[in-house]
């Protein structure tokens, strides 16, 4: 047996090989056991990507490095068809991470992907004239099916490792093995490339990921958003000691965030309520909720579509007191939809500092938010909860 027979795969092929394996498999099971479950499609997507830049990465490290050659005495059918499932299995280790890609793309849910709760993943170019049930249904429809033929191929290839291992001829499983197994193993390849097979792929990655960062751009600073014409108001609002906050549930489970963004006009006294006015201009951009899917999310089409809607205003009239606190109605104006709820607070005046604690509860229905994925709020909870709290200066 000569010593250009006997040479394993460079370590780096035989770590991707076992890694990409042990993926393919686990990715198989988790898309068996993923329905109503958010986490697990998430993480479905997430390894999804990463196969398919792993598959990059190896095919560059297969040009650079080209594997050792079969054994002399395998007959050539078997090389041949040895061959034919190595190009199948990276054709669909990146073909069927696409195909998910473009099936999220131009699902009518419009999910958001995070990678690994992570990294916003935009969805592909020039597919929002595409969405549509039909399509999606067709796409995850072979997806699916790719799924067998990976699995076929995996048995394929295995049964084809362990017939060559205890055939007549050289095996070639102790080839892949990491060197814990099969003593004596011949000596490995010498390795070359690795700039180019991770450099490329990492930068490509990159390239991709960063689509969504320079498309959300910088949020506006609060003295510049647009909104109604500012009041003449009588109180300056302490916005290091303010917050506008909303809450709901997700899946059975309570979400907060705030909008780290906004301005208002206040014009109010209490012994003149039929004159008070608020208007408030709420940077949509500026969401948090500190769980990085829903802020994504909450950027998309069917929620506050800051592409097209970057701002939302409220205006409170109609003031009145009630008890030991106030109520007014509150008009919010998101994506051109305008509702009234009532909202209610106590205020406190000391001087000339006022404190105030206000809640109102809106319909997100009544808002068109994420009535394309859960119109039934099956996932989110119709109501949303808005708080306000915050400090303001009467004016001199």
């Amino acid at each position: 047996m000569s010593a250009e027979a006997s040479s394993r795969y460079t370590s780096v092929a035989i770590a991707l090989h076992w890694a990409m394996a042990a993926l393919l498999v686990f990715m198989i099971w988790l898309g068996w056991n993923m329905d109503e479950n958010e986490v697990r499609y998430q993480l479905h997507k997430s390894i999804g990507i990463t196969l398919m830049f792993l598959a990059f990465a190896r095919l560059a490290w297969r040009f650079a490095n080209p594997p050792p050659p079969l054994p002399e005495g395998m007959p050539a059918y078997e090389k041949t068809a040895s061959h034919l499932v190595h190009i199948a299995f990276y054709v669909l280790m990146i073909g069927i991470p696409l195909g998910g890609w473009f099936m999220v793309s131009v699902s009518p849910f419009q999910v958001s992907t995070v990678l690994f709760g992570q990294v916003s993943w935009p969805h592909l170019p020039f597919t929002e004239g595409l969405i549509g049930e039909t399509l999606y249904e067709f796409v995850a429809n072979v997806h699916g099916k790719g799924a067998w033929v990976i699995i076929g191929l995996l048995a394929l290839h295995v049964a084809g490792a362990v017939k060559h291992e205890f055939g007549a001829e050289d095996g070639v499983l102790k080839r892949m093995l990491p060197g814990l197994f099969g003593k004596p193993n011949p000596p490995a390849l010498p390795a070359r490339g690795a700039l180019f097979a991770f450099g490329g792929s990492l930068l490509l990655f990159a390239a991709i990921a960063a689509v969504p960062l320079l498309a959300s751009g910088s949020p506006k600073p609060v003295s510049s958003l647009s909104g109604p014409a500012a009041l003449s108001g009588n109180w300056d609002v302490d916005y290091s000691q303010s917050e506008i906050s909303f809450s709901g549930q997700h899946e059975g489970k309570p979400f907060t965030g705030v909008f780290g963004n906004w301005t208002a006009d206040i014009l109010f006294d209490p012994d003149a309520l039929g004159e008070a006015r608020v208007r408030a201009v709420v940077d949509t951009r500026s969401a948090k909720t500190g769980t990085k899917l829903y802020d994504d999310s909450l950027k998309g089409k069917e929620w506050f579509n800051v592409s097209q809607f970057p701002e939302a205003s409220v205006d409170l009239s109609d003031f009145k007191a009630v008890g030991s606190g106030y109520e007014a109605t509150a008009t919010l104006t998101l994506k051109d939809v305008a509702v009234s709820v009532p909202l209610t607070f106590t205020l406190e005046i000391s001087g000339d500092t006022a404190s105030l604690d206000a809640t109102a509860a809106f319909s997100r229905k009544a808002l068109n938010l994420g009535q394309s994925s859960d119109p039934g709020a099956s996932w989110v909870a119709d109501a949303v909860t808005v708080h306000v709290t915050g400090k303001a200066q009467r004016q001199p």
